[in-house]
């Protein structure tokens, strides 16, 4: 069936598309009590997550001096079909970008962060608060590239349940990431971040002299508290040479 009357395939205009930068309201949530945070933990949630769920995960990592930033992606949709409930019944996600118009929504994304880094973490890091960007599946290409593109200065990128974009130059080694220490968190289980997912990361992090850790648990393709005293742990470390390669945790 053709929704196409009065004109015939031949005739018809090749489409030109055109880009128009526009404003929009976004939304990210906060955890945590103190004025004047030693840490800040910025997290990017996964495919089809929304902020206020995520930001729950790491509710442990927010106390009198950290405090938990968790944007939400600009991108909402259904997560399930129109015919299997009403509107106001369906469960609701977001994703940070598609395949569609992708350099558009990289670049977004990445002016959005900018945004929110100044609003509720740039102050802070002048006051000398570490700043940690933590990407959980989808959401780790989503914060390595806002390390790689942006212009706020993380101190950290935690990779949890992904991996670094595939198209990702690190032939500048630890300059690919400007300056951020690297760790990659992983589930022993998790079907995405398999034991050989993981091994090839590793060995393409060490082609490039970059230098990251690793930090394993027991569990699948989630969010895991049993991480985070590691996490704290070397988030209090001070900055500083640390040896290539992995110390397996």
């Amino acid at each position: 069936m053709s929704y196409l009357t009065g004109v015939t395939a031949d005739r018809r205009a090749t489409p030109h598309a055109h880009h128009l930068r526009v404003q929009r309201t976004a939304r990210y949530y906060t955890l945590g009590e103190g004025f004047a945070p030693r840490t800040v933990w910025l997290v990017l949630h996964g495919y089809g997550q929304l902020a206020a769920t995520v930001i729950q995960f790491f509710s442990d990592l927010a106390d009198h001096e950290s405090l938990v930033v968790a944007p939400e992606a600009l991108n909402r949709f259904y997560l399930v079909r129109p015919e299997s409930a009403p509107a106001r019944e369906r469960p609701v996600g977001a994703t940070w970008m598609t395949r569609e118009d992708r350099a558009s929504e990289i670049s977004d994304y990445v002016e959005y962060l900018d945004a929110v880094y100044d609003e509720v973490a740039a102050g802070h890091a002048r006051d000398g608060a570490h700043v940690n960007v933590i990407g959980f599946s989808q959401g780790t290409a989503t914060a390595t590239r806002w390390v790689t593109h942006g212009r706020s200065h993380l101190n950290r990128l935690i990779v949890w349940g992904g991996l670094l974009p595939p198209e990702m130059d690190l032939s500048r080694g630890a300059a690919s990431l400007r300056g951020a220490r690297l760790t990659l968190v992983a589930g022993t289980r998790d079907e995405y971040v398999t034991d050989a997912v993981l091994a090839a990361e590793q060995a393409r992090l060490d082609a490039a002299r970059i230098r990251y850790d690793v930090i394993r648990f027991d569990g699948g393709h989630v969010v895991s508290r049993s991480a985070f005293a590691t996490l704290r742990a070397e988030a209090a470390e001070p900055a500083g040479p640390r040896p290539t390669g992995a110390s397996d945790r």
